[in-house]
């Protein structure tokens, strides 16, 4: 058979081509095999309650939702973690070949259930549900070679400028940036001064936040039907705080 070819070296090139035409045909047209999704799909479920340590986390936060979530169709398991700085983060765990779509809805739903029992600042921080892979994928690290620019600014350039193209990229679960440098007005307290006024902590939080808002004042001026008028102005408002 080698002398053949040998031989005959038309006929091998011929047969050569032949073999490589029918393997750029399976390529094409027949299906390719996929692997197995053997990761589990994961939604995690985060609230945010400034002020409070784990302990009040896990008690206020935790308890209700994870006994809300408990018993979603197609989960296994669940686990939680609180903080000191007021962070709860609850991992649910489904089975293999559950759609992550779906199971983040119906972890959403559970979770509005039980929305108006949580404590008002966790409310108006937001409970915010996502569906996420078990590990991080990738770790970008973004420095510049402007002395003048600082951490902050870096973090919050890439927060307005970059995590939102990522966030946007086909296939991106989630995307986020590591630690919190985020622009915001943050106050120390003096303990022993507050003992001698004999005010909370609750209390001072509420002075700021009813000086520290967003309003809308209106107008002035605007023409009714039977007496217009030939002056309109738009009220302006300074807004919230900008400066200490």
């Amino acid at each position: 058979m080698f002398n053949m070819f040998i031989k005959r070296p038309v006929l091998s090139l011929v047969i050569s081509l032949i073999i490589t035409l029918l393997g750029v045909l399976a390529l094409i047209t027949l299906p390719v095999t996929q692997f197995p999704d053997i990761a589990p799909p994961t939604v995690t479920v985060t609230a945010k309650y400034t002020g409070a340590n784990a302990e009040v986390c896990a008690k206020a936060v935790a308890t209700t939702l994870e006994r809300a979530i408990n018993g979603v169709p197609g989960m296994t398991y669940m686990s939680s973690v609180c903080s000191n700085d007021g962070l709860t983060y609850i991992e649910v765990n489904f089975n293999v070949g559950v759609d992550p779509d779906l199971a983040a809805v119906s972890v959403q739903n559970r979770v509005s259930t039980v929305i108006d029992e949580l404590p008002e600042e966790v409310i108006r921080a937001g409970v915010s549900t996502e569906k996420e892979v078990n590990s991080m994928l990738m770790y970008l690290n973004l420095m510049s070679t402007d002395t003048t620019l600082d951490e902050k600014f870096i973090y919050n350039f890439t927060d307005i400028n970059i995590l939102q193209e990522l966030k946007r990229i086909e296939g991106v679960g989630r995307a986020e940036i590591m630690g919190a440098k985020e622009y915001s007005m943050r106050v120390w307290l003096k303990p022993d001064r507050m003992t001698a006024y004999n005010i909370s902590t609750e209390e001072i939080i509420q002075a700021i936040r009813d000086q520290n808002i967003e309003a809308a004042p209106g107008k002035t001026g605007q023409s009714a039907d039977m007496d217009p008028h030939v002056l309109q102005y738009v009220l302006r408002y300074a807004g919230k705080f900008i400066e200490p």
